[in-house]
């Protein structure tokens, strides 16, 4: 290919958004909005593309209140040229005053995060894509999901990538009353009941956003093959039908796919400044000997630098994450392993904080189980200092932690569903396998025998647990890479286009690479 044909250029719009590349535009490190995982994964992604050379664009609210926290020292003065730079440069902000005075990504009340997605998409629409001319669009979640159809009417590829499960309705005449001209594409959306004739459906047949974004898209993901599969095979009742029916059938049409996220570079033991004593393969047993005595002794447990330490890295959410399995053997499992000294420690809010708190002080346990609220820092520093972490998710659409985990040599306890099934197999020290303890029947039984397993490996001649633990490191640092995610979708996006996504020059850089 002739480097005089440009390369594709591809438009990822998003909600949310931690961090951008530090070339992509002068503020481009101050603008941060961000309510989840997709901020992250958004960020990575842009990021990770940008670094390979594709030509991307990022779309997203010009939350004003948000980004002006961090603007501060400049707001008097740059505001206006934010202005002018921005939309000539490869972030372009939707604006809509009814993004600039919030101070969360999203509002309290449902019927105004309809008109925030609504004035988002309108302005992407009528002004965004024009300006940007994409070749291509990435959009992210529901709060993207009118945008397939129009780019559906107008011939450019969309990709459509669902993050989360949620859905919001309204009617064609709410949309069109912000601004947008559904009934250019209306055609191309998904309504509650059959639509037969724009007319009747205008005021009566809502549409849903996100089933929406599915139908229309010409290719779909999750964010791991195994969630992909379980949603079509209906395992989940909170996945609606019609939703499950459209993914089915993009699957059948070998148009949908499972890319797995990757977990933030920050998370490495050797480069982490947020923990006290930074390691390596190499070092692990030693640095993380030192991480953990410095970790009770923060939290008040008892100190022992061989005590087995799990640490639960997950919100406290009893309809996913599975704390109440754990919640149910919790004295039983710490009283079998009393004289070894097993200690739990919590970094993570939810409605169960106050339940494990309880069982805490019931049993005067205070040296044994740190319940604490979700921190940064002091997740960075669990991660150093713990041998295992606990993910007995009934469900998890991809996960984080289990790939954050292994990294710092702690190995993740888990329920064998979606993202978990994807990234964790069950440790054979004797075959030099596997990088967890993976449990398969979703009851607190089965959580009690991986934990046993998982002691089973602690208890372990030294040389051999420090061979495998070091094994387990090496081999997470290279697979559960921004790099290796932005690749499948490199060549995800070069199969909706039917063409290389860059191509090299023509004649050899006299300069070198």
């Amino acid at each position: 290919m002739s480097n005089h044909q440009k390369n594709p250029r591809v438009l990822v719009v998003t909600p949310e958004v931690t961090y951008l590349p530090d070339r992509m535009a002068n503020f481009s490190n101050y603008l941060t909005a961000k309510a989840g995982g997709l901020a992250d994964v958004s960020a990575a992604l842009i990021n990770a593309l940008f670094e390979q050379g594709v030509d991307v664009h990022v779309a997203l609210p010009d939350y004003r209140a948000i980004f002006s926290d961090r603007l501060a020292p400049f707001l008097q003065k740059e505001q206006t040229a934010i202005r002018k730079i921005m939309p000539d440069d490869r972030i372009h902000l939707a604006e809509d005053r009814a993004f600039f005075y919030l101070n969360h990504v999203y509002s309290d009340y449902g019927g105004e995060n309809i008109k925030l997605a609504l004035a988002f998409q309108r302005e992407v629409i009528n002004n965004v894509i024009p300006r940007v001319q994409p070749d291509l669009i990435h959009c992210n979640d529901w709060m993207t999901g009118l945008i397939p159809a129009m780019a559906r009417q107008i011939g450019i590829p969309c990709l459509f990538t669902i993050h989360n499960i949620h859905t919001v309705k309204c009617t064609l005449s709410q949309i069109e009353d912000r601004g947008i001209d559904s009934a250019y594409f209306w055609q191309h959306l998904f309504y509650e009941r059959m639509a037969y004739d724009y007319p009747e459906t205008r005021n009566t047949n809502p549409v849903d956003f996100l089933v929406s974004g599915v139908f229309a898209a010409h290719f779909v993901n999750t964010v791991s093959p195994t969630f992909l599969l379980e949603i079509v095979e209906g395992k989940f009742a909170f996945v609606s039908e019609p939703l499950r029916h459209q993914i089915a059938n993009k699957l059948d049409a070998g148009c949908a796919v499972g890319i797995l996220n990757a977990p933030d570079p920050v998370f490495h033991p050797e480069t982490d400044a947020l923990i006290p004593y930074p390691y390596s393969p190499k070092n692990h047993l030693a640095g993380k000997q030192k991480n953990k005595l410095y970790l009770q002794k923060r939290l008040g447990l008892m100190e022992d630098k061989n005590a087995p330490v799990f640490f639960w890295p997950s919100r406290l959410d009893p309809s996913q994450k599975g704390c109440r399995l754990l919640s149910d053997i919790f004295y039983q499992v710490l009283s079998k392993y009393w004289d070894r000294h097993m200690e739990v420690v919590f970094v993570a809010n939810g409605e169960y904080q106050k339940i494990f708190r309880d069982i805490v002080m019931f049993h005067g346990i205070q040296e044994r189980v740190a319940v604490c609220d979700f921190s940064e820092q002091l997740e960075h520093r669990a991660y150093a200092a713990a041998d295992f972490i606990l993910m007995p998710s009934r469900f998890e659409p991809c996960g984080l932690p289990q790939m954050i985990a292994p990294i710092y040599g702690a190995l993740p306890v888990v329920h064998d569903t979606g993202g978990l099934h994807d990234t964790i197999s069950h440790l054979d020290a004797a075959k030099n396998t596997g990088n967890g303890f993976v449990f398969k029947t979703y009851d607190s039984s089965g959580l009690i025998w991986a934990v046993d397993q998982a002691m089973e490996f602690f208890n372990l001649s030294g040389n051999e647990k420090e061979r495998q633990i070091g094994r387990v490191m090496r081999q997470s640092a290279e697979q559960f890479t921004h790099a290796v995610t932005a690749q499948k979708y490199i060549a995800l996006y070069e199969k909706m286009l039917q063409r290389p996504l860059f191509s090299p020059p023509d004649h050899p850089d006299p300069l070198g690479p």
